[in-house]
């Protein structure tokens, strides 16, 4: 039994949602100042982010086939390269606005396998480190908190001292870095190979079982391809806990998108509570899912996931709409917001654990990332959505509609009889890191 893997894993994840907080200031503040287009900014931040949803679906299949460890290190080298280039470029004078594109768009191309391979490694670093995937999922849940905070913070301070373009280097910096942590960190885990597609095409070595010179050869990897991510999307549409999941979770994730990017800047504005306000509000929730999130690293795995994950989401979920809606006081705001906060840190885990808990080894780069990405799907939609209805019918009647179709989603797992599998713990599957002592065949070094 070694912990490295899930303390290099789980330090890899905090330098690189760092970064990304970092990106996510940096990036729009970057355009909008060389620019001075609010269209432009918004046009590059959905380039990045379909290609990201795109690619996390379409990188399935490599990352069981090449092994996460390999597609997180090269997907994070590459991406420390295309950020870089950015800030490069325009200080060159070479940059306009479709080579940013293109490189906005290869960024969260990469960026989406990349955030697949490291979240498929969770099951192999619990193996190893012998703890609960609650609790895995747990501190991963507290790191993403706190990174979030700090990033947030840390992207002020940069772009206030260093301008977008040195905060941008930073961001390409902390790939590298995550890169280098993975590969240092990692390699007593060794990589689940699909025996299917080892017999049928590329190892996990990467060494084509194909005759290079036959002329069929790359239609048959092309369709050993296409059947691994069949087989990913077989198995996830035909697991009722995992649909009902990624369902719900697609749903909330689309409201909670029209609520920050809309209706919380709306609100600050109309309140008189400004920048200020609203970020006081977040960072009492994301202090308290912090919290939470630590308490469910070390308890989660003794609570009863149906229960728990009902009543987070129904207290995460529409009372914070109702105290902006009402227009309470911004400390009974702060204080139901902290009530939010500290239940939406027990989701993740539970989440977390339920997702790997139910996919098999091979499967678990392909379908992992397929969930993630229906997860993720209705998120471009939520900034339409909640400027639809803000403008259309008013901040405090869109703040209801959104808060009651919260309420709605929240009360799914009522009404389909598939979330109270959450209850049912699947037998441990063997891993890798199971099959033979810590310190045996490690993956083949990546290049």
């Amino acid at each position: 039994m070694t912990r490295t893997p899930l303390y290099g894993l789980l330090t890899a994840e905090a330098i690189s949602l760092v970064g990304t907080r970092i990106s996510m200031i940096a990036l729009p503040w970057f355009v909008l100042t060389t620019t001075g287009s609010l269209t432009q900014t918004g046009l590059v931040a959905a380039v990045e982010l379909a290609p990201l949803v795109l690619f996390k679906v379409l990188g399935g299949p490599f990352v069981d086939r090449l092994g996460a460890r390999r597609i997180a290190v090269w997907c994070d080298a590459g991406s420390a390269l295309t950020v870089a280039a950015i800030p490069t470029l325009h200080l060159a004078g070479r940059l306009d606005l479709p080579l940013l594109l293109v490189l906005v768009g290869l960024a969260g191309a990469l960026r989406g396998p990349g955030d697949g391979a490291k979240s498929a490694m969770v099951p192999g670093v619990a193996s190893v480190a012998a703890v609960p995937l609650e609790r895995v999922t747990g501190l991963h849940g507290a790191i993403e908190r706190t990174a979030s905070m700090a990033g947030a913070a840390l992207a002020g301070v940069l772009v206030g001292v260093l301008g977008a373009v040195g905060a941008l280097f930073v961001d390409a910096a902390s790939f590298a870095v995550c890169a280098a942590v993975v590969l240092a960190t990692t390699g007593a885990l060794r990589p689940t190979v699909d025996a299917s597609a080892a017999a049928e095409g590329p190892s996990a070595s990467g060494v084509s079982a194909y005759d290079p010179s036959s002329a069929g050869a790359s239609s048959g990897r092309a369709a050993t391809y296409v059947r691994q991510l069949r087989e990913g999307w077989q198995f996830l549409r035909r697991d009722p806990v995992l649909v009902a999941l990624s369902a719900m979770v697609a749903t909330t994730n689309l409201l909670d998108i029209a609520w920050t990017s809309v209706l919380m800047p709306a609100w600050g504005q109309q309140s008189g509570s400004g920048a200020v306000g609203i970020g006081t509000l977040l960072a009492g929730m994301s202090a308290a899912s912090v919290l939470s999130a630590l308490l469910a690293a070390r308890y989660a795995a003794r609570l009863p996931r149906y229960r728990t994950y009902l009543v987070g989401f129904l207290v995460a979920g529409l009372p914070r709409f109702v105290v902006l809606a009402l227009g309470a006081p911004l400390w009974v705001c702060l204080l139901v917001f902290a009530a939010s906060g500290f239940a939406s840190g027990f989701l993740n885990p539970i989440l977390g654990a339920v997702v790997f808990e139910r996919i098999p080894p091979h499967l678990t780069g392909r379908v992992s990332s397929l969930n993630s990405a229906l997860c993720w799907s209705l998120m471009p939609l939520g900034g339409v959505l909640g400027g639809l209805l803000a403008s259309g019918l008013g901040l405090e009647a869109a703040l209801w509609v959104v808060g009651g179709a919260y309420l709605a989603a929240s009360l799914s797992p009522l009404l389909f009889r598939s979330f109270r599998g959450f209850d049912t713990r699947p037998a441990p599957a063997v891993r890798p890191a199971d099959a033979a002592p810590v310190g045996g065949a490690a993956p083949a070094a990546v290049g």
